[in-house]
C-alpha cells in the first residue's frame, strides 16, 4: 500500500514526507483495520513533520482525522463489522488506570498514545485503530467533510468548553483555520456573539459569511470587551492582546499542542480583574462523542480543500504558508 512517512523532520517547504510502498498493517486483536476514505491535514501533523514536537516514532505516518471503512476486525473486537464507516482521531490509547483516567480526564493520562505520532496514521491507504477509540460518525456529511470534525472539530469544541463562555456571551476567536471555523459555528448556534481576529483576508471573509459579528487583523482589538477567547493560531505573541481584550473575569483558552514563545505579561494589563489563561490538552472520548452528537443535530458547514494523497506534501506546505481557507483533506 501507499504511505507517506516523516523520515527526517524539517520545514514543510523542504519536503519532510517520503512516499513509500509498504505492507498493509495487521490489526492487533483489539483493533480494526480501516481503509482510508479521507484524512484531514491538521496543524499538529505539521508540528510532527517539521519537528516542533519530539519524535515518538521514527518514520511515522502522520494523519489523525481519518474517515474510513472497516475492512478487518481483530479477534477480540465486538460491536464493529466489516463495511462500517468509522472515524480515527488523535487520542489512540490511554492506560485506564491512572488517577486522571479514573476521574474522567483521560486526555491527561501520562501513558496516552496518539495516532500519527506514536502510531501510523491516515496519510496512507490503510491504517489501524483500537476499537475502543474508534468513533461512530454522524450522517449527512461526505467523507471529506467528516474528516476535519475528528480533530479540528473535537478539539475546538473542547477549547470552547475550556473557555467557559457564559450563555449569550461575547467570544473572541484568534486564528480562523480548520478548528476555529467549526468551533465558531457551535458558539453561534448556542447564541454567542463572536468576533474573529486573523491575518488572512480570505479567512475573515469566511468568518463573516458564517455569521460572526466582526472580523479584523490578528492582533487588532475587537469592537467590544470579550467574555471569553480561544487562541487557535500557534502564535504566542497573540496571548497578550487576547488577554487584554478580555472583560473582567474572562478566560483565554489556548487550543494548540504547540505555541511559539509568549512575550512577558504585564499583570495589570493582562491578568488583573480575575482574567484566566488556560491551556487545552487533547480531548477525551466523551468530548468527541458530545461534539459528534452536536454535529449530527446541527449541521455544520465544513469548508474543505481536497488534495489527492499523492500531494500530501503540498497540503502540508500550503498549510504552513497559510494558503488554505478552512481545512485541507487528503482523499486517496
Amino acid at each position: 500500500m501507499r504511505a507517506f512517512r516523516v523520515q527526517r523532520p524539517r520545514p514543510a517547504a523542504e519536503g519532510p514526507l517520503e512516499r513509500v510502498e509498504v505492507a498493509a498493517p495487521e490489526p492487533a486483536p483489539d483493533e480494526l483495520l480501516v481503509r482510508v476514505l479521507a484524512c484531514g491535514v491538521c496543524r499538529t501533523d505539521l508540528h510532527v513533520a517539521e519537528g516542533d514536537l519530539p519524535v515518538h516514532r521514527r518514520g511515522v505516518v502522520p494523519g489523525h482525522e481519518v474517515v474510513g471503512r472497516v475492512v478487518g476486525v481483530g479477534a477480540r473486537v465486538s460491536g464493529f463489522a466489516e463495511g462500517e464507516r468509522v472515524g480515527v482521531a488523535w487520542l489512540r490509547r490511554t492506560c485506564g488506570e491512572c488517577r486522571f483516567c479514573r476521574r474522567g480526564a483521560e486526555n491527561l493520562c501520562p501513558r496516552s498514545l496518539y495516532t500519527g505520532w506514536d502510531a501510523d496514521g491516515g496519510y496512507a491507504d490503510l491504517t489501524t485503530v483500537p476499537a475502543d477509540f474508534a468513533h461512530r460518525l454522524p450522517e449527512g456529511y461526505t467523507d471529506a467533510e467528516l474528516a476535519p470534525l475528528l480533530c479540528a472539530g473535537i478539539i475546538g469544541h473542547h477549547a470552547l468548553r475550556r473557555a467557559e463562555l457564559p450563555a449569550g456571551g461575547r467570544l473572541g476567536v484568534y486564528g480562523f483555520g480548520g478548528s476555529a471555523h467549526l468551533a465558531t459555528q457551535v458558539a453561534l448556534a448556542e447564541g454567542a456573539t463572536v468576533h474573529v481576529m486573523t491575518r488572512s483576508p480570505a479567512a475573515r471573509e469566511l468568518a463573516l459569511r458564517l455569521g460572526v459579528a466582526s472580523a479584523q487583523g490578528a492582533a487588532d482589538p475587537p469592537p467590544e470587551p470579550l467574555d471569553a477567547a480561544i487562541l487557535f493560531a500557534p502564535a504566542g505573541e497573540l496571548v497578550p492582546p487576547a488577554l487584554e481584550a478580555l472583560d473582567r473575569g474572562g478566560t483565554l483558552a489556548v487550543a494548540g499542542i504547540h505555541l511559539s514563545e509568549v512575550p512577558p505579561l504585564d499583570y495589570q494589563r493582562h491578568l488583573f480583574q480575575e482574567r484566566t489563561l488556560r491551556s487545552v490538552t487533547s480531548n477525551t472520548r466523551s468530548d468527541a462523542r458530545e461534539f459528534l452528537g452536536l454535529a449530527g443535530e446541527h449541521h455544520l458547514e465544513v469548508t474543505t480543500v481536497p488534495y489527492p494523497l499523492e500531494r500530501a506534501g503540498d497540503a502540508l506546505a500550503d498549510l504552513a504558508g497559510d494558503r488554505i481557507t478552512g481545512a485541507a483533506v487528503l482523499v486517496p
